[in-house]
């Protein structure tokens, strides 16, 4: 199977304007149009510019849209991992718990809890440097996003694509993701492992601290980092842009969410890690990386995608063509073309005098 990624992601953000160019040539053709037969009706304007093609047009900015996503996708220089190789590192084992539970809207952490939870992860696996990463996500489930690797790229692309609709039952199930970080992480050489639960600590399913004291048991350490405010905030839920509707209980009342720090911490302890609470500013990663750094390294083998292939000259090729024939496209009809008709002229101009420009 071969794994796609893209060298320069942040180019594929250009793509946006092509509805705002449909938009501009939809625009521009209705004001030609209006002028066009304001001064002349449509007999008239046939029998005056016989040659003329809005259709040559519409097909002329079709192609450019189809040039301008591939040069974009070009730019974006697509990659394929076409070979897996085994490889040598060294390193430790860690997998993050990450809570994708509706309370994690909650924006007493700017722009919300989940999304700086994310940041926090991507900011991790940065730093990382020949440890082995998998990503387990929990809300009233738990489950395994990622299982541990080495090939960042492919940690980054599965975090981006994580959000609260990735788990369809809602809760805070962090005693079951416990557990599943535990399945996720090879069973050799405990002592090495570590699982870092980020989450707001309402836990409202299972035992977690029993489950936290087993992997302490296993001498496998476990961080927690608390996403929140004490103070809390209401839990938004979809609603119409410019309007915020917020989550209430059966009686009427805005839910506030509030950070949990003493589970949080309860569950640290039991496992023999430590307790990071984050803010608007500050999510504690270099803090929790020296934790990590402190753990005995082990040397093992994975495998990883190690011969990327651009793919770049393909689309940045076609894009050329298409921009070339564009150009070399006539609003008009052409010619040559003419000379092909196989009607007379009089059922020519029957056909033109019908039917209004195309």
């Amino acid at each position: 199977m071969e794994m796609i990624r893209f060298d320069n992601p942040y180019m594929l953000y250009a793509l946006v304007l092509i509805p705002v160019f449909v938009i501009l040539h939809v625009l521009r053709n209705r004001r030609k149009r209006k002028l066009l037969f304001y001064f002349s009706d449509t007999e008239l304007f046939s029998s005056l510019a016989p040659d003329a093609s809005f259709k040559r047009t519409n097909w002329k900015q079709a192609m450019f849209l189809l040039a301008f996503t591939f040069l974009i996708i070009g730019l974006a220089n697509p990659q394929v991992g076409s070979r897996m190789e085994k490889a040598k590192r060294k390193g430790v084992d860690l997998v993050v718990a990450l809570d994708v539970s509706n309370s994690m809207l909650a924006s007493d952490i700017e722009p919300n809890r989940l999304e700086n939870a994310k940041r926090a992860i991507e900011r991790l696996i940065k730093r990382l440097d020949g440890d082995r990463i998998g990503l387990v996500v929990f809300a009233g489930k738990a489950y395994t996003q990622m299982p541990v690797t080495t090939d960042y790229a492919a940690a980054q692309m599965f975090l981006n694509s994580v959000s609260t609709d990735i788990v369809p039952t809602q809760g805070t199930a962090i005693g079951e993701a416990i557990t599943k970080g535990l399945n996720a992480l090879p069973k050799d050489l405990r002592h090495q492992q570590a699982i870092i639960i980020i989450s707001d600590g309402e836990n409202h399913e299972d035992n977690a601290v029993e489950m936290a004291k087993k992997a302490g048991d296993e001498n496998i350490i476990i961080h927690t980092i608390g996403m929140g405010s004490v103070k809390g905030a209401p839990i938004p839920v979809n609603s119409k842009p410019g309007i915020k509707i917020f989550k209430k209980d059966n009686k009427g009342n805005t839910i506030i969410s509030q950070l949990n720090q003493k589970m949080l911490q309860e569950i640290a302890k039991a496992g023999n890690g430590s307790y990071i609470t984050a803010n608007n500013t500050w999510v504690g990663i270099n803090k929790l990386y020296d934790e990590i750094k402190k753990m005995e390294e082990k040397e093992f083998e994975t495998r990883i995608y190690s011969d990327y292939e651009d793919r770049f000259q393909y689309f940045i090729a076609a894009a050329l063509i298409l921009f070339i024939l564009e150009h070399l496209m006539f609003n008009r009809k052409s010619p040559w073309l003419k000379k092909l008709n196989i009607f007379d002229n009089q059922s020519s101009n029957q056909h033109l005098t019908k039917q209004t420009i195309v």
